[in-house]
């Protein structure tokens, strides 16, 4: 596709001879005499740059470029005049204008400002474009399911989301709360600045502190060079802190900090550090009980819930766990480069019946696996791990057996014997695959 350019004169000679010049650089022309008949014309074609004369019968160009620019904001003006005056120039970029030159004295500069012209407004696009697919990607219909249960979180969720109050989301493990988050900042106003996550349970106190909040150079051995903090790297945008329940006492005060005047202080240093952030945290413990017990802070409790969302358990809303499992057979079967495969009622059957302690997290996984060690068109019940089949009563244990062998053996063959990515895909440790692999005599 041609790169295009609107000329913008009611000169027509001048239009003309421009458009011959800029042709023959390979862009595609359009023109316009108005500034009326040039809006017109942004609101139907994909033009990059716009060469505008300030004088038109309808407009003076100087104000066309705020016109321009709220139709096509990538779009990149370059004024064109007879006489340029420095209060108009001034004008102009304040407008959002690439340049201002004068016509005839700059004749020789209008094509390489053009074409820097040109890479400004495609880099713009470009990075537009990224940021819509994110936003996509991230915005509350991505989050999966139909039952009255997710419904009604999604509904807290995008009331929020307008806004930069604290939000803490409650749930069992595995029930989403980091794509709710997500969804909360993609779709608020700080969605074009960083969505920055943090999970509080996997770093010790003294690491999560220096993550948090940075640290000056030689604040502790190894310390050799000033460190930005996650805090800092989420500057006007958000931060999300999964697993806030695990947070020391002593950090939970220098966050509650954060949270009451949006300042804190990094390791080492003496001096306070402002932050505009706004902060998601996300716990699947009860925090008012651990409070009431001393374990976290009451006056934090209170200040993360200002609005509070539970997010619900597979458990309390059975009616998505097949269609939730057949986004993710679809899914992984493309990734992995299978036909399109189908589930059995059976499998069905197990899936519906499952407990799913590990909810959307180990429904995931689970397909993931299935997927994988599908030989045929169809999915069966006997692809599923064996405890889905000890939930079943009467269930004879030494078949029981046999189905587990066999599901490590389908395992280990598809990883061509690699323990760790058998013990992955199974959701099991590799000290459990070693020992499963003895006890079964499996010879791989």
């Amino acid at each position: 596709m041609q790169d295009t350019v609107l000329i913008i004169d009611d000169e027509k000679k001048i239009c003309n001879l421009l458009s011959r010049i800029i042709e023959l650089e390979g862009f595609k022309v359009f023109q316009a005499g108005t500034g009326k008949e040039g809006l017109k014309l942004l609101k139907t074609e994909n033009i990059l740059v716009v060469l505008s004369d300030v004088k038109l019968p309808d407009f003076n160009g100087v104000e066309l470029v705020k016109e321009i620019k709220k139709i096509r904001p990538a779009t990149e003006v370059i004024n064109l005049t007879a006489f340029g005056t420095i209060a108009d120039g001034v004008m102009a970029m304040r407008n959002g204008a690439f340049d201002y030159i004068t016509k005839g004295d700059d004749n020789d500069k209008i094509i390489p400002l053009l074409y820097r012209a040109m890479e400004k407004a495609k880099l713009t696009a470009r990075v537009s474009d990224l940021e819509n697919r994110i936003t996509r990607k991230y915005n509350f219909d991505f989050i999966l399911g139909k039952s009255n249960a997710i419904k009604e979180a999604v509904s807290l969720a995008q009331k929020v989301a307008a806004t930069s109050t604290t939000v803490l989301l409650l749930g069992e493990t595995g029930t989403g709360k980091e794509v709710f988050a997500q969804a909360i900042h993609y779709e608020g106003t700080r969605r074009l600045k960083p969505f920055v996550a943090v999970n509080c349970s996997s770093l010790n106190t003294d690491l999560l502190e220096s993550e948090l909040f940075g640290y000056k150079a030689g604040a502790f051995t190894g310390a050799i060079k000033d460190k930005r903090g996650l805090l800092e790297e989420a500057h006007e945008g958000t931060i999300f802190l999964d697993e806030i329940g695990e947070m020391s006492l002593d950090l939970q005060s220098k966050l509650l900090r954060v949270l009451e005047s949006q300042t804190y202080i990094k390791v080492g240093d003496t001096q306070t550090s402002q932050v505009n952030v706004r902060v998601i945290a996300a716990t699947n413990r009860d925090l008012k009980k651990e409070a009431e017990e001393g374990r976290f802070r009451l006056d934090l409790f209170y200040r993360l819930s200002v609005f509070s969302i539970e997010l619900p358990p597979l458990s309390r809303r059975r009616e998505d766990i097949l269609p939730i499992a057949m986004h993710y057979l679809a899914e992984f079967t493309a990734k992995v480069n299978k036909p399109e495969l189908s589930i059995n009622k059976e499998f069905s059957r197990l899936l519906s019946m499952h407990n799913w302690k590990g909810n959307i997290r180990e429904l995931k996984n689970v397909m993931e696996r299935v997927v994988i060690l599908a030989d045929g068109n169809e999915i069966s019940e006997n692809l599923l791990p064996y405890e889905f089949h000890n939930e079943i009563r009467g269930t004879d244990p030494l078949n029981m057996q046999e189905m587990e062998k066999q599901h490590i053996v389908k395992a280990l063959r598809h990883t061509r014997g690699n323990k760790t990515e058998t013990s992955r895909l199974l959701g099991i440790g590799l000290t459990t695959l070693y020992r499963k692999i003895e006890e079964y005599k499996i010879d791989i």
